[in-house]
């Protein structure tokens, strides 16, 4: 069984070398996404919830790109840079996370640093049918 790129330009580009995702077979890991506006190469303004929501748009696009969608997600890991950044974050993930009853995905959260003004990076682990 082969494993495959996926790739958007409806996400940010790669600043190494790895991929937007990759699948094999009914699997998909989309790599960690960050707060960056594909559209303008900028961290959205308004800290860790404006980043949360450009992240989850991030990674709904990749998502998109393989043919899923965030119903698909079975585990995300999430990477703040700052503890007190949890409930404002936690926020928003559970109301961008909440599928009218679907159960929601397994989650890690970690702190960690990250560069130039990130708060916050989500990757995510999708099982396709």
């Amino acid at each position: 069984m082969s494993k495959s790129a996926v790739s958007t330009d409806a996400a940010p580009a790669p600043v190494a070398a790895y991929s937007q995702a990759v699948r094999k077979g009914n699997i998909l890991q989309v790599a960690g996404q960050v707060g960056i506006d594909p559209a303008t190469g900028t961290v959205a303004d308004g800290g860790v919830a404006a980043q949360t929501r450009q992240v989850f748009a991030n990674l709904r696009a990749v998502l998109d790109a393989a043919g899923a969608t965030l119903g698909d997600v079975v585990m995300m890991r999430a990477y703040l840079t700052d503890t007190a950044h949890f409930a404002e974050f936690n926020e928003v993930y559970n109301e961008l996370v909440a599928h009218g009853g679907e159960v929601p995905p397994a989650r890690t959260t970690v702190y960690v640093g990250l560069p130039a003004g990130l708060l916050v990076e989500i990757d995510a682990l999708a099982v396709l049918d």
